[in-house]
């Protein structure tokens, strides 16, 4: 870093602006002043998008955009705008599907040219030096000598993108058999499983929890052994390999390798969120104590590195520290062992599977957790308690002194959207563990984004010492709307769903398109940009229009609003083929439509002892109940005329039927049988 330049980038929230705020490119963000200037000058645009854990980020900018050579040609031929594609993933989705429509590769860094008036015609992720100043320079002398053609390619793409429907993916609905797709779909993923590490066959390997969340429910539904067989042996997989902090908790974003071994270290929060959800799950399935180990660990990890002092939850954590990726995280076998008694330095070099010549790069080791644990307790003479009480002084001892070293970078930014995903996942470990924190953390971060991040109806995306002026985008709303109906299903508090149902109003009358009868990612409020998109495929963050459908849904039977269920089942039935063609990209989708089609019961707890009843039931695994309650008269249409007379009852139903009334959480699980 240069600190003789500073540009305008150092009035910025975003942590990664702020990164570049000491370059001698001349930055600007993302506004009318730069688009202003560069359609008075008839300059080109350069918009450069990335986001503050984003290694090759790091390395582009270390290489070109600190060099004052680089920056001189940057600065003479184009208006430079940097964006956090965090903050804004409206203009990086735009600038993503252009790049890969002619053809390249996508990922971050995203370098995009434009015209003055914003359309794409050329684009690339990384560049190395030498490469970035031959590229500035052709373009500049392109737009001087060809500019008609330029100008002719940026109209055809901008179009392209611009006509990009979703009425391409959509079907009419034929009657199919359910359960076959259920088959079909899972014969797509099972013959791509890794049966030797776990998840699926490919490398780099991202866990994409929302496949063995689907997987789960499959399995649930069918009682199909090799597909829980699978999950569970896939997230012990994860749990034992370098992509899992083995120390302090927490998931780094995906491994490199197909062996769940060498991470790429950045901790991503959203990763994070859905994986509490994931292995409390398979834990109430299990009752395999390394998925509660792994959620507690990943619990204490957020509270300490990722929660800000008025509950607000961080974005990420670098990759990097001191410039060298992992640095943080691995160890040299010296350093390690001398930490450790003398009697025990080969019990727990063999636990974590370090050598002395090191497990990775430059005789470093990544911390990994043994297959063999049994073997290596009967060489130690040692019990599972034991063995428990050592590991825990070990690791005491290992993270105080790791918390000595220079930490990777924090971007301190809070996005409401992955905030709300990150209550979702509190609240369904609450109900695995009937842990008390887990709520109560919740319930604070839910009221950290109500007073800093909520105005009216009205959601914003980020938070970083002020509210950002950005409008939430769809898949805030629809995390922060699933939250709200957690928090409901929860502690049976009726001004949770009151506000689910407030915000989805808002949704349908700000997002929702008539026309395809889907919903766009941006706001009718929000600035107009070139393209208007529709976010249909889901990906490591399911897509926002599956998150809004299961919504629907839900909301649909809890406020008896069958308008709300009509929507969610023709939306979801739509373009119900594509999720036994792409089940990988469409697994939160699968989830939905086996919730529409397998039908969802309403069990209804009433009288003093309806909660902690709700609570004996929800650490069951019942992926496909709802549950509501109350001891007093309450607002809510299925409650109404359940809280009269004798009220310690629970109901079981079903589209508006109701089971005879029970007492007890066994007899609830027999009616849902």
């Amino acid at each position: 870093m240069n600190d003789k330049h500073t540009n305008r980038l150092i009035r910025a929230t975003s942590p990664y602006l702020l990164q570049h705020a000491h370059n001698p490119v001349d930055w600007f963000e993302w506004g009318e002043e730069a688009l202003t200037k560069a359609k008075k000058e008839n300059k080109l645009i350069l918009i450069s998008i990335g986001y503050s854990s984003c290694h090759w980020c790091h390395v582009m900018e270390r290489e070109s955009f600190e060099k004052e050579s680089v920056a001189e040609v940057m600065n003479s031929f184009f208006v430079c705008i940097k964006v956090d594609r965090e903050e804004r993933p409206d203009i990086d989705q735009i600038y993503m599907d252009a790049v890969q429509a002619v053809g390249v590769n996508g990922g971050w860094p995203l370098n995009v040219f434009l015209t003055p008036d914003q359309k794409p015609f050329f684009g690339g992720t990384y560049f190395s030096p030498q490469v970035w100043t031959q590229v500035l320079t052709n373009i500049h002398t392109a737009y001087q000598s060809k500019r008609e053609d330029i100008l002719a390619s940026a109209d055809a793409l901008t179009n392209h993108l611009a006509n990009q429907g979703i009425s391409q993916y959509q079907k009419k609905s034929a009657e199919a058999d359910f359960r076959k797709m259920l088959d079909s779909t899972y014969a797509q993923l099972e013959k791509k499983f890794d049966k030797t590490h776990g998840g699926l066959d490919r490398a780099p390997k991202f866990i994409m929890p929302s496949i063995w969340l689907w997987l789960l429910r499959y399995w649930h539904l069918t009682k199909n052994e090799s597909a829980l067989n699978h999950t569970l042996f896939t997230l012990k997989k994860i749990a034992a390999g370098g992509i899992y902090d083995q120390l302090g908790g927490g998931f780094a974003r995906y491994s490199v390798d197909g062996e769940w071994f060498a991470p790429h270290f950045e901790k991503m929060l959203y990763d994070n969120a859905q994986l509490l959800s994931l292995y409390s799950e398979a834990y109430m399935i299990s009752k395999d104590e390394r998925f509660k180990t792994v959620v507690f660990e990943t619990y204490e990890w957020l509270v300490r590195e990722m929660t800000s002092e008025d509950h607000g939850f961080y974005s990420a954590l670098d990759a990097d520290s001191e410039g060298i990726e992992g640095k943080y995280y691995v160890w040299n076998y010296k350093e390690l062992t001398s930490l450790i008694v003398p009697e025990y330095t080969k019990l727990f070099a063999d636990y974590f599977e370090i050598v002395p010549e090191g497990n990775w790069e430059h005789g470093e080791n990544i911390l990994l957790k043994t297959d063999h644990l049994d073997q290596l307790l009967e060489d130690y003479k040692l019990s599972k308690e034991e063995f428990n009480q050592l590991l825990g002084s070990v690791t005491r001892t290992l993270l105080k002194v790791r918390e000595q070293r220079i930490r990777p970078g924090l971007d301190d930014k809070i996005l409401s959207g992955w905030n709300a995903m990150t209550i979702i996942g509190l609240l369904d470990a609450f109900h695995a563990f009937s842990e008390p924190r887990f709520l109560g953390m919740a319930i604070l971060n839910m009221q950290f984004l109500e007073q800093n991040l909520l105005e009216g109806n009205k959601l914003f995306r980020s938070f970083k010492g002020k509210r950002g002026p950005t409008e939430g985008f769809l898949e805030d709303y629809a995390y922060v709307i699933q939250a709200y109906i957690k928090l409901y299903q929860a502690n049976f508090t009726e001004r949770w769903i009151e506000r689910a149902g407030n915000l989805m109003e808002y949704v349908l009358e700000n997002f929702y398109d008539p026309n395809e009868s889907f919903f766009f990612y941006t706001s009718l409020q929000a600035e107009k940009l070139i393209a208007r998109k529709k976010e249909i495929f889901d990906n490591v963050i399911p897509s926002s229009n599956s998150v809004m459908v299961q919504n629907l849904f839900h909301l649909g039977i809890m406020l008896d609003r069958d308008d709300w269920k009509t929507k969610a089942t023709e939306m979801a039935e739509s373009i119900s083929h594509l999720i036994s063609e792409e089940p990988n990209y469409m697994s939160n989708w699968g989830i939905v439509l086996a919730e529409i089609k397998a039908g969802l019961a309403e069990v209804v707890f009433t009288g003093e002892s309806g909660l902690s009843r709700k609570h004996q039931f929800k650490k069951q695994y019942q992926p496909f109940a709802l549950v509501m309650g109350s001891d007093k008269p309450s607002r809510l249409p299925l409650l109404r005329d359940k809280t009269q007379g004798d009220s310690e009852l629970i109901y079981v139903c079903y589209n508006k039927t109701c089971k005879l009334p029970v007492k007890t959480v066994e007899e609830v699980v027999q009616q849902l049988k």
